[in-house]
């Protein structure tokens, strides 16, 4: 199976300093690629420089994310591509349970390895831990994660399993349903695209699986932080954009008890002196309802067959009914 493991980069020559070396170590089934979003720091001459066996593509400007991997996947030839961050250390035989699953499980078309964090290795990652999740109002979650409570990785989560969504941290596809999705949806920029592109691929009637027995470590917030409102506004504005297009569900009544809870999660913020969180809450769904008309459209003309949710609120779950892990819920 011909396997591209492609890396976006961004001004990031340090983080492929320190993390590319693992990548071609550990992946003589794969072709290794860098595909550069017009950074204007000395990546590209670099990895030429230093790594040769890796390919590089070069996109003409800055798309983030979405517009970035688009760019970039239509030069490459391959039965999968792995999208995979610049801030990852990948593990010796990572690939080989990916490769095999994709061998034995056709219907199988998006795939998430086990995603620890580099900086303390034992406890799981925030971005996709042990599989992705999200409730009815589109909050996402993890095995492993829920919002700001992180697991300690003690087995627990070893299995191969079906879940909703995979980390773009590092998320296999068969080249072909890439091809059939279209994509990533350029309109999100960054951060929970890769949910929506899950999603459209549920839709489509494929499966998303997560495979315990690959593993990679992820630094995490290497582009923006937790800390960065731009991080806040694309991850509410975006949910809103992914849940309109794809939820079978009646959308405004969803829609109203969104409202409801991004404006306590709002009022969080204001407590806790976060003023700037709390303004990109509210730019998030004033940009959200100047899209409405396009997003309402491309609903029409959507697939939507599945079922979305599970677990109804994860917010209440949470933070009313003190359930702090996945196996509690």
């Amino acid at each position: 199976m011909k396997i591209a493991v492609v890396i976006l980069n961004w001004n990031g020559v340090n983080l492929l300093e320190q993390f590319l070396p693992s990548v071609i170590k550990y992946s003589e089934e794969a072709t290794v690629y860098v595909a550069d979003n017009a950074s204007t720091d000395d990546s590209v001459a670099f990895v030429k420089r230093t790594f040769p066996s890796v390919k590089i593509i070069q996109n003409t400007e800055n798309g983030g994310y979405a517009k970035g991997y688009n760019d970039a996947l239509k030069h490459i030839e391959a039965d999968a591509f792995c999208l995979l961050n610049s801030d990852i250390e990948v593990t010796k035989n990572w690939l080989t349970p990916i490769i095999e699953t994709f061998k034995s499980e056709k219907e199988t078309a998006i795939i998430q390895p086990k995603i620890l964090d580099f900086k303390k290795k034992t406890y799981f990652e925030y971005a996709g831990a042990g599989g992705g999740f999200i409730d009815k109002y589109a909050y996402p979650y993890c095995r492993g994660r829920i919002f700001n409570t992180i697991e300690e990785d003690l087995n627990q989560y070893n299995n191969s399993i079906n879940i909703f969504w995979a980390s773009g941290a590092c998320l296999f596809i068969r080249s072909a349903v890439y091809k059939e999705l279209e994509g990533l949806d350029e309109y999100f920029f960054a951060h929970m695209e890769e949910i929506d592109l899950c999603w459209r691929a549920k839709n489509h009637g494929h499966t998303v699986k997560y495979v315990g027995l690959s593993k990679v470590y992820h630094v995490g917030g290497a582009t923006l932080t937790t800390l960065n409102p731009k991080k806040t506004y694309l991850n509410f504005r975006n949910s809103l954009f992914m849940l309109t297009k794809n939820s079978k569900d009646f959308l405004f009544g969803i829609i109203i008890v969104r409202l409801c809870l991004d404006g306590i999660a709002g009022l969080k913020f204001l407590f806790e002196l976060k003023p700037k969180h709390c303004l990109a809450i509210i730019k998030a769904h004033f940009s959200y309802y100047i899209q409405l008309k396009r997003l309402l459209a491309k609903r029409k003309s959507t697939k939507r067959n599945v079922k979305h949710y599970t677990i109804k609120s994860i917010v209440l779950n949470y933070y009313l009914l003190n359930k702090k892990k996945y196996s509690g819920l």
